[in-house]
């Protein structure tokens, strides 16, 4: 039985041959980390350290101290910057835009949060034939209510209504919610959009997450009745830890040599 992430399918949509790379043929990667990726890693773990410790009293200076000394840490100077005229500063101050301006909107960060990077596994047929696996950055639960939110960070640009209204990652979190937890009234979905400093918020139907169970499935069968792997260009390409492997790429340089 494999286990399933949302990422993982979405690589699969994103770029077959990228999901032949990654999932099968496991072929070593480019490179790590794109910048993008490493800010929000960094991001998100300062995060974390802040719901971790809510009896502390913390102010700003501690959060922008935790994440600048793991920025350092961490941070390597072979990290994948695809823009121009930025740099890796650039990024950092990114960063501590993103927390100063969380900070003041959410302090003291006593809301019911019981869980950070929950773990959670959703089953997509009566047997656990099928599952999927994926972690929430944080889960708050109203007892009074009985109802959850589940909170997702996103330092990229914020989107549409409509288009968070159709998103899968945080509406199959919801299942395993349901499925882990026992009598849950309603599932909050709640997106923090750190660049634009704003929320934006969702709910599913219970027609509407039997109905996504389908759809992931189906995915699901079509990935694994897939014998190959072609490459789709777009411009998530120049991201690509994959790109000096790529038949399109490698093509292209071949033809502008001669």
């Amino acid at each position: 039985m494999t286990i399933y992430s949302h990422s993982r399918l979405s690589t699969f949509e994103q770029c077959p041959q990228k999901y032949e790379y990654r999932y099968i043929k496991r072929i070593p990667p480019d490179f790590d980390q794109s910048i993008e990726a490493f800010l929000g890693s960094m991001v998100h773990d300062t995060l974390e350290w802040i719901y971790k410790h809510p009896e502390r009293e913390l102010t700003l200076d501690d959060v922008i101290k935790y994440f600048a000394e793991a920025w350092n840490k961490e941070y390597k100077s072979d990290m994948k910057i695809v823009k121009e005229n930025v740099t890796s500063e650039t990024y950092f101050n990114k960063g501590i835009k993103f927390l100063i301006n969380y900070f003041l909107k959410h302090s003291p960060f006593k809301d019911n949060t019981i869980e950070t990077e929950k773990k959670i596994y959703i089953s997509l047929d009566g047997n656990r034939e099928y599952q999927m696996m994926g972690y929430i950055d944080r889960l708050v639960h109203h007892p009074e209510t009985n109802v959850f939110e589940i909170h997702d960070y996103k330092t990229g640009a914020i989107k549409r209504q409509q288009d968070l209204d159709k998103d899968r990652q945080l509406a199959l979190y919801s299942l395993g919610v349901r499925e882990t937890f026992k009598d849950v009234k309603d599932v909050k979905l709640v997106w923090h959009f750190l660049d634009s400093n704003q929320e934006l918020t969702s709910i599913r139907t219970i027609e509407q997450l039997q109905q996504l169970k389908k759809e992931i499935l189906k995915l699901i069968k079509k990935v694994e009745a897939t014998s190959e792997f072609p490459p789709k260009k777009s411009i998530l390409c120049n991201w690509c830890e994959y790109k000096s492997k790529c038949p399109e790429f490698t093509k292209q340089s071949l033809q502008e040599f001669l």
